[in-house]
């Protein structure tokens, strides 16, 4: 199958929600928000959470769709706030029937670290990942994120971890 990944446009708010609900729906444990608070946003938010992913520079959602123009996934990128010098790839979720071999979560998160390095001025780039996701560790493993020895809370749950993997080989193009 053929896939396309690009950055999301202002108007595909619509098409954000959807796909961020199907991802808190398949996979509520790999995501920070909870299904009901997320499903709960107006109209505006989506609207104004699309015009900045798709619009501003140091931060952005990239989707994947398939042959017929469905999306089937999505992933984002930004500058952490309150954490100094670095950038975090997020909201990272491929439709269960177009994963695995052959399917496009390399390109898709490819194309986060891409936009990083070239539109973010920060030295450090990570993704956190769930301790019992196993199947996630090991692929964020293949395209070059190594652990960084950094274990946090997970908001919904705080008896479990995420761990902080990072990718060694960032560099910002913008420096």
């Amino acid at each position: 199958m053929h896939y396309v990944v690009r950055r999301m446009a202002t108007e595909e708010w619509r098409e954000l929600r959807e796909i961020t609900l199907e991802a808190l729906r398949d996979s509520p444990d790999a995501f920070s928000l909870s299904y009901a608070d997320t499903a709960a946003r107006p109209d505006g938010y989506w609207q104004q959470h699309a015009a900045a992913e798709a619009t501003a520079r140091d931060r952005a959602t990239f989707t994947v769709r398939d042959e017929d123009g469905n999306w089937v996934g999505m992933a984002a990128v930004e500058p952490i706030p309150h954490v100094p010098d670095t950038a975090h790839v997020h909201a990272v979720y491929v439709a269960p029937g177009h994963r695995g071999a052959g399917g496009p979560a390399a390109d898709l998160v490819n194309a986060t670290v891409r936009h990083a390095q070239e539109h973010v001025d920060v030295r450090w780039l990570t993704l956190g990942v769930n301790e019992g996701n196993g199947r996630a560790l090991a692929f964020y493993r293949r395209l070059g994120f190594e652990d960084t020895g950094k274990v946090i809370p997970y908001v919904r749950n705080p008896a479990e971890k995420v761990l902080i993997l990072g990718y060694p080989g960032f560099r910002n193009d913008s420096r």
